[in-house]
């Protein structure tokens, strides 16, 4: 009669704990305690977990809190004697609050991509992922489109209403010599501007006031973000980035 096998045998070592399984598995707990924000600290050796490469699994962005944590996101902003309130994000549509997404664009790490139709403008990272902000975008008949670069970026930039504009609003004539830098200026707080083949295109990324209007077609054809936004954005911009618009 054969002999019932052991449960366990003396002297085996357990397997190796794959780094990846790890990662894998701690996230699937990190959702039941991420209100706590709490971080656990593994000893590898002594979990005898292997050493393998893990590129596939980006973690470092995704718990970044100027990305995740909306109360951080849009807290109130002090900067020099311009103040900006906070953002009452919970009236916000959820898709167009700042988040950490999979790249969707395929372009490169540095790339903004700005999707009119879907009102979302992309910062792409390196390793697959995007960093989403919702925008506005302009009206029809006022909408641009291509692929250029941003020249140069502004903090508390001036406005000044192109001619254009001026003979459509005369009201806003007192306006033509620009519009002092402030937390009502509809360039808002930060703005990047857009160059294709060295000549000014007149449009611009930048921050608005009117952060209810996100995720609208209302403006003269420049891309709003909220100003805690374009803050967050300018700050991860590099030099000369490369915009996609379409």
């Amino acid at each position: 009669m054969s002999q019932r096998k052991q449960a366990a045998t003396p002297g085996l070592q357990a397997p190796a704990i794959s780094r990846r399984h790890l990662l894998l598995g701690a996230g699937s707990l990190a959702v039941l305690g991420v209100s706590g924000c709490t971080q656990t600290t593994f000893d590898l050796p002594e979990m005898n977990i292997d050493a393998m490469p893990t590129s596939g699994i980006r973690p470092q962005i995704s718990i970044d809190k100027a990305v995740t944590v909306p109360d951080v996101m849009y807290a109130a902003v002090q900067e020099g004697p311009y103040s900006l309130p906070a953002i009452p994000y919970q009236k916000i549509p959820a898709q167009f609050r700042r988040q950490i997404v999979v790249d969707p664009t395929g372009e490169q790490p540095g790339t903004i991509v700005v999707r009119l139709q879907e009102r979302y403008l992309y910062l792409v990272q390196p390793g697959g992922d995007a960093i989403r902000y919702g925008v506005g975008i302009g009206k029809a008949g006022f909408l641009w489109n291509g692929r250029a670069n941003i020249q140069y970026k502004k903090e508390w930039p001036r406005w000044t209403p192109p001619r254009e504009m001026i003979q459509r609003k005369p009201e806003l004539v007192k306006y033509e010599n620009g519009m002092e830098p402030g937390p009502d200026n509809p360039l808002g707080a930060r703005a990047l501007y857009i160059f294709k083949d060295g000549a000014d295109t007149g449009y611009r990324i930048h921050g608005s006031p009117e952060w209810w209007s996100i995720g609208q077609s209302m403006s003269s054809g420049c891309v709003r973000l909220i100003n805690q936004d374009i803050i967050d954005l300018y700050n991860r911009v590099p030099g000369k980035a490369t915009v996609v618009v379409g």
